[in-house]
């Protein structure tokens, strides 16, 4: 097995954005659909967006995070209503996390073409997934070029046992955990 640099050893000049993304695309991650809503003079507008960024915060408060990157529309959406809905994608949803990853006119035109439900507490946008969570804003924080929002959980659900969608080197795979 090979050797890490010390911590305190320079291992050269690194172009970060490039650099980075290279050595993070061997970290897997699952994937959500994040959905929040703005109030427009014809009535409330959903929107949604796929991420990867879904972090569990703390247990006791229940808090989740998420990052977003600074000059994001979806961000300031989400800013402003102060609410959230994440829907944690199964192994059969990559059309939905490859329709919610398109830019945002798009997104926003086929939001409703989708199975959805609103949220009890939230009333944002819950889809058909593995399972899902209802936020309230609680923190945020800026964070280099992104924003990370934390949100207090204040709903959730698992719908069955749903093999996972993760996202690895630059594209979706299903996760088929081993049967016990």
């Amino acid at each position: 097995m090979g050797q890490a640099p010390a911590a305190d050893q320079p291992t050269g000049a690194v172009d970060a954005p490039s650099d980075l993304r290279a050595v993070m695309r061997h970290f897997a991650t699952g994937v959500c659909v994040v959905s929040t809503h703005r109030q427009e003079q014809d009535g409330r507008r959903h929107s949604a967006v796929t991420v990867n960024s879904l972090t569990s915060v703390s247990l006791e408060p229940p808090l989740v995070s998420l990052g977003f990157r600074s000059d994001s529309g979806f961000l300031t959406d989400l800013m402003a209503a102060r609410v959230w809905g994440i829907s944690i994608l199964d192994g059969e949803s990559e059309d939905l996390a490859r329709l919610f990853a398109r830019p945002r006119a798009e997104r926003d035109r086929l939001v409703h073409t989708r199975p959805s439900e609103l949220g009890v507490h939230t009333g944002t946008l819950l889809f058909d997934a593995a399972g899902w969570m209802e936020c309230r804003y609680r923190d945020h924080m800026v964070a280099g070029d992104h924003v990370m929002v934390i949100g207090e959980v204040v709903g959730l659900g698992v719908r069955g046992t749903r093999s996972p969608l993760i996202f690895l080197q630059g594209g979706f795979h299903r996760f088929e955990p081993p049967q016990s």
